[in-house]
């Protein structure tokens, strides 16, 4: 059973099978439109400025796709400056308890989390297909469920091929095109294979796509007239797993935490790293410096299970 009714336990196996969990209307509209708003004001002067897509095609491309800069502009990492919607997106209950799912554990701990907006014609964002391993850890995804990670992607737009879908293969068929666990395709040959059964990520705006960082993608380009494409790549793993990371959120102590501490619950703030009410942690001192750190916080639960005077 899960605790949200925003997935199911098919999501949960398809995830864990295939590597790749496609769900519809995870966020409702209404969830969604301040998000999407916030992305026009802060993106939206890219509009404006668009690269002639005629140009884009016109120069030699690789035909299996590439990594380029240009590919990663309009990238904002978590605390946002944007509406209290946009700001606790990445920490929903109901993505907390997807992954938790997912791994099967207890607790787990959003590792990463940024914004990405992509126009048609303002770079080739055709890539090859690849795991996203490289950069979440220094060895390889572990054979222990637990010890991986869920990769979510949320959209705030519909996605259609003309809006640069992203594509992927399932894990049975990559097992089968490459070898059983294979993470890599350098080669040619491979990246041909992979193509011939390459599946399209379709959506709607308020779709969560989720997939493990062992699962072949790619992204593709967009070329709708004056398209555009908004999602959020959030990413989850097991308290205490320390072969994975991305983000290091005290390297980031001068953006917005203050409204991230009014909004969150210590539920969510332990996602982050912040122990819970009644952590050992908590004693009179910790608590009255980290206090005087964020006075805008209400932590009177923490003083109250610290049996100490707020």
């Amino acid at each position: 059973m899960t605790k949200s009714n925003k997935f199911s336990q098919r999501d949960i196996e398809q995830w864990r099978t295939d590597g790749f969990a496609i769900m519809p209307d995870f966020f409702s509209e209404t969830e969604i439109k301040p998000i999407r708003a916030d992305y026009d004001r802060i993106y939206g002067e890219q509009l404006a400025s668009l690269i002639d897509h005629n140009k884009l095609e016109s120069g030699d491309k690789n035909p299996l796709g590439e990594f380029n800069e240009g590919q990663f502009r309009n990238i904002d990492n978590f605390p946002y400056e944007g509406s209290t919607e946009m700001m606790m997106l990445s920490l929903d209950p109901a993505l907390i308890d997807f992954s938790k799912a997912a791994l099967g554990v207890e607790k787990v701990q959003l590792y990463q989390s940024h914004t990405w907006a992509k126009y048609t014609g303002l770079a080739d964002y055709d890539q090859p297909f690849h795991c996203d391993f490289g950069n979440h850890t220094l060895t390889i995804p572990s054979d222990n469920p637990a010890e991986r990670a869920v990769d979510i992607v949320v959209y705030f737009t519909d996605v259609t091929e003309g809006h640069g879908a992203l594509h992927y293969v399932t894990k049975p068929d990559s097992d089968k095109l490459l070898r059983p666990g294979a993470i890599a395709a350098p080669e040619e040959a491979q990246q041909l294979a992979l193509r011939t059964r390459e599946k399209s990520a379709i959506c709607s705006a308020g779709t969560v796509v989720a997939h493990g960082i062992d699962t072949f993608h790619r992204g593709t380009n967009l070329t709708i007239p004056n398209g555009y494409r908004y999602s959020m790549t959030i990413g989850y793993k097991a308290t205490g797993n320390n072969n994975v990371s991305y983000h290091v959120w005290q390297s980031s102590a001068g953006r917005n935490w203050t409204s991230v501490f009014k909004l969150a619950t210590p539920e969510q703030l332990e996602c982050i790293g912040i122990p819970l009410p009644g952590n050992p942690y908590w004693t009179e001192r910790t608590l009255k410096l980290t206090q005087a750190r964020w006075p805008d916080w209400n932590m009177t639960d923490y003083y109250e299970k610290a049996h100490i005077a707020y």
